[in-house]
């Protein structure tokens, strides 16, 4: 029986795996209490996010390298084997490698980050979590109107990246443009209505005017852009039936549709008071009348 006991534990096999237990143990209660006792510490919520995945990721890293280096007499023989076993692995799993690839590109090459507002692969939403191999998103939109979270989680592999385009709303320029249209009647006055939709529009999204303007000037100095007028503007175009006017503006990519609700309530209770001098248009039909025959009937 002690003979038994003794071969056990001078088992090579028996050495190895409690090499690879106590090691594992060492490299997770390090990352662990750097995780817990450095990482926690830092206030910005991105860097903060950013960096326990990384750490994380060389956890496994680790892991891995130990568990080659306590094998490692066991792999020549096989190398030949594995090399031939890699190639068809590889070739296998080529959409997992590309979302890999893609998890680098995203963390590294600033593609989005944890809390942006995207559209990947068709779907637009917030970005909850970047996984090694997929993002996760909670998605806005599709049945419900505006840019409302419709409570469906959507899982899209990171390989989407180098497939399709990636639209950030809230990246380095974290505002949109937006604008609304108003029919306008012929006859109307049109230089009042002009006057109202600019007091409205600054009175609603003025505020926005110096930090988007700010921000788009940091754009300017990283990349070759041109000026663009971040203040409300107000542009017409006359059609066949009314005169159609557009306020244009800056708004917040989170407050689309609030902004909108608050402009269009602002601009109908501004021109309802004035008494008629501008009015709202809607489609008129006009019907032609028959023109008249005059016909003359001879008798031989």
């Amino acid at each position: 029986m002690e003979n038994q006991i003794q071969e056990i534990l001078f088992n090579p096999v028996v050495g190895k795996i409690a090499t690879i237990f106590i090691g594992l143990i060492i490299i997770w209660i390090v990352i662990k209490s750097i995780q817990k006792n450095f990482f926690s510490k830092i206030q910005d919520n991105d860097n903060r996010y950013r960096a326990k995945k990384i750490s994380s990721f060389i956890g496994y890293l680790l892991t891995f390298v130990l568990l080659t280096v306590v094998f490692s007499d066991k792999l020549g023989g096989l190398t030949v084997a594995l090399g031939v076993a890699g190639a068809g692995i590889a070739f296998a799993l080529q959409e997992v490698i590309a979302s890999f690839a893609g998890w680098i590109a995203i963390v590294f090459g600033s593609f989005y980050k944890s809390g942006d507002r995207v559209q990947l692969g068709g779907i637009k939403g917030d970005v909850m979590d970047i996984g090694v191999l997929r993002t996760t998103i909670m998605e806005t939109g599709q049945w419900v109107d505006g840019d409302l979270y419709n409570g469906r989680i959507v899982l899209i592999a990171n390989s989407f990246v180098f497939k399709e385009p990636v639209f950030n709303y809230s990246g380095d320029f974290p505002f949109l443009w937006d604008e609304i249209k108003i029919p306008i009647q012929y006859g109307s006055n049109y230089d009042k209505t002009t006057e109202i939709l600019l007091e409205v529009g600054n009175a609603i999204a003025g505020e926005l005017t110096n930090t988007s303007k700010k921000k788009w000037e940091e754009l300017q100095n990283k990349f070759r852009l041109e000026d663009a007028q971040t203040e409300p503007m107000v542009s017409l175009v006359a059609n066949d039936n009314w005169v159609e006017f557009t306020l244009r503006y800056v708004v917040s990519y989170k407050k689309r549709r609030a902004t909108k609700t608050a402009l269009f309530t602002k601009l109908l209770k501004a021109i309802e008071a004035t008494n008629g001098e501008i009015k709202f248009a809607s489609a008129t039909f006009h019907l032609v009348e028959t023109p008249e025959f005059n016909v003359n009937i001879k008798s031989k």
